[in-house]
């Protein structure tokens, strides 16, 4: 909220477009800083702090009800130090404190609400408070500081003795593909059978489990695993959580149907789901998300930005909903007719009066259907561009645009489709000359300064798009930087177990190092790393890198084994070595045996080979076998023995 009639907070100088959201509230808002924390101590004062990003729904709500009140605002300003964060820019922050409220309350999300002591440690957690509760809980938390102040103090010790110990588990389990079947079973007896998806709504994509599906599928040969998968990839994609219109998925679903979604976009979820829906050979559902964020979140620096919001007016979805009438209006009288039954347009509507359009009836669009919808398409979006847009959150993450490029990577190779290389490429040379600095890869970038330490999800991530791009362009330059970038995330972040704490040996901020093993809307970038280890190990040879992904599933072991949905990305890399995995050296300059590039297969890892012009040569850890000389025998001699 930016007026002249309002005098800026502290955050008017930050760069985070969530920071500058709050610049103009009347509470008197510090980022995350010493001075604020020197600040509660000399004064005396328990901290608020509020952890959200920018295209956050419900942290928008509590800024209109609450940090934009005078009577919340005085309240707070006389007692207590107040904090802002954008999770996005500090995921490290975050996790502490979403730790900690998952451990005191059972639930967790945002706007993520902390009152906690000058020294970091949380006394009280919680999520949105509409006005008259947040008022009656600071007037609660103000009557604890000043008249019971020891059990505040005890508090706060127990919960960051808690968080503070790096394991639970058992650490004898040994790690084997026992797991994997759990895994598998848990998945079957949660799937919707109808819709497809796991459990109840609210239904997050998780491509990474639908990918780990896909490789138990391959390495077991059950197929009901690849079935499921696919069941819910078409689900999403006929719902109204995939936008018909502009292209790209939306955070969640609402509901079982896969219907209404939350609407904020978010670039790191439509990447990992375009690698998803590549993978499953569904390559017009991967463009159209690919070019959404081509179209919509590139940054003309030569990276992507972060998010769409859910709102646009104010009102969550508004720019995404048709009535019969604007399409008549836009396709006229018959093609309007023909184009709301598609897409079950209708008066009554599907959503708050409106239509969220979708293909739930219909189905999967072919012929002639999908020659009438594409065009009758075109001409919506166009129409719907004048519309006041969602705002566009225009900071670029080292960790989404890493999952950019693998995902560029990926589908540039499978699809064929030159300008995703060349889109990975871009990114990768805009990463490396502004988010790199004295060897240190930084987490944010935003008009022309890169801001906080990156994490070792950042690195994971961005190892692992430097891989998938060497396996798309063959350039070794890119296996050497990916291993790289492992070294300084060793040095960094690896502990004696051979996990990897989220923040650096060098962040000095922090309450607590703290460890994130567990996969959430995204893969848990330790699983990342295991899987990054793996097949540098299987391209190379160098038994450290081996010893690196043993040591994380060794670590790992017992938690895997008790909840295995929890670690699907973990497992999925764990099915390579389960299977063994080969190396295919393809020969230099002789594009008959590049096709297998373009082919899914999972358990294998390819380089060129500058020595060999007329075969190829497949080896597993203990052989290589003949030569390969006819091109097109080499795609069964890879499933056989890597399979």
């Amino acid at each position: 909220m930016t007026s002249k009639k309002r005098i800026p907070n502290r955050l008017v100088h930050e760069k985070s477009p969530y920071l500058l959201q709050h610049a103009y509230n009347p509470v008197d808002w510090f980022p995350w800083s010493e001075e604020a924390f020197a600040k509660a101590k000399s004064e005396d004062k328990p901290v608020f702090l509020s952890i959200g990003y920018s295209t956050c729904h419900w942290c928008h709500v509590m800024e209109r009800e609450v940090f934009e009140k005078h009577e919340a605002a005085s309240i707070l300003n006389d007692n207590f130090v107040n904090i802002k964060v954008d999770r996005e820019e500090r995921p490290d922050i975050d996790h502490i404190y979403m730790e900690a409220c998952q451990a005191m309350t059972g639930r967790g999300g945002w706007p993520l609400t902390i009152f906690m002591t000058p020294d970091k440690k949380p006394f009280f957690c919680g999520t949105y408070f509409p006005l008259t509760q947040f008022k009656h809980l600071i007037s609660t938390v103000i009557d604890l500081w000043e008249n019971n102040r020891g059990d505040v103090l005890q508090t706060s010790e127990t919960v960051l003795s808690y968080l503070s110990q790096t394991s639970h588990w058992d650490t004898n389990v040994q790690f084997n593909e026992a797991a994997s079947h759990k895994a598998y079973t848990q998945l079957y007896k949660s799937f919707d059978t109808d819709y497809g998806g796991f459990g109840s709504e609210p239904k997050f994509p998780s491509p990474h489990t639908l990918m780990f599906l896909k490789r138990y599928a391959e390495a077991f040969k059950e197929k009901e695993a690849a079935r499921m998968a696919e069941k819910t990839l078409v689900g999403m994609f006929l719902g109204g959580i995939f936008d018909h219109i502009g292209g790209g998925f939306c955070r969640y679903s609402t509901d079982r149907k896969y219907l209404i979604p939350h609407f904020e976009k978010m670039l790191y979820d439509n990447a990992m789901l375009a690698i998803a829906y590549t993978e499953a050979g569904m390559f017009d559902v991967g463009r159209r998300t690919l070019d959404f964020c081509m179209n919509e979140l590139w940054a003309p620096e030569g990276a992507f930005y972060t998010a769409l919001d859910a709102d646009s007016e104010g009102v969550e979805g508004k720019f995404y909903l048709f009535t019969p009438k604007e399409i008549e209006s836009i396709l006229g009288p018959r093609d309007s007719k023909r184009f709301c039954e598609l897409y079950d347009i209708t008066n009554k509507g599907n959503f708050e009066g409106s239509n969220i359009p979708n293909l739930i009836k219909t189905g999967f669009l072919s012929g002639t259907d999908e020659q009438f919808a594409s065009s009758c398409r075109q001409a919506v979006y166009k129409e719907r561009s004048k519309r006041i847009p969602p705002a566009r959150d225009e900071k670029i993450l080292l960790s989404s645009n890493s999952l950019m490029i693998s995902a560029l990577s990926i589908a540039g190779r499978m699809m064929g489709e030159k300008k995703y290389i060349t889109t990975a490429l871009a990114v990768t040379d805009f990463i490396r000359d502004n988010m790199l600095r004295e060897g240190r890869l930084y987490g944010v970038y935003r008009e022309g300064l890169q801001r906080h330490p990156a994490t070792s999800d950042d690195y994971a991530y961005f190892a692992w798009a430097l891989y998938n791009l060497h396996q798309s362009t063959l350039d070794d330059n890119w296996l050497e930087q990916c291993k790289r970038v492992c070294e300084s995330m060793m040095d960094l972040f690896m502990d004696d177990d051979g996990l990897l704490w989220l923040s650096g040996n060098d962040v000095t901020d922090l309450p607590l190092r703290a460890k994130n093993t567990y996969d959430g809307a995204l893969p848990a970038g330790v699983s990342i790393a295991a899987e990054v280890f793996l097949k540098l190990y299987l391209l190379g040879g160098q038994k450290k890198y081996h010893n690196a992904y043993q040591k994380i599933t060794a670590a790992l072991a017992a938690e895997l084994n008790e909840f295995p949905t929890a670690h699907t990305a973990l497992l999925s890399a764990s099915l390579l070595e389960l299977r063994g995995g080969v190396k295919v050296e393809l020969p230099a300059n002789n594009a008959k045996f590049r096709y297998v590039l373009a082919e899914y297969h999972p358990f294998a890892v390819f380089r060129e080979n500058s020595e060999r012009q007329n075969s190829a040569i497949v080896c597993t850890r203990e052989m290589c076998l003949t030569p390969v000389t006819n091109p097109d025998s080499l795609s069964s001699v890879i499933d056989r023995r890597a399979n």
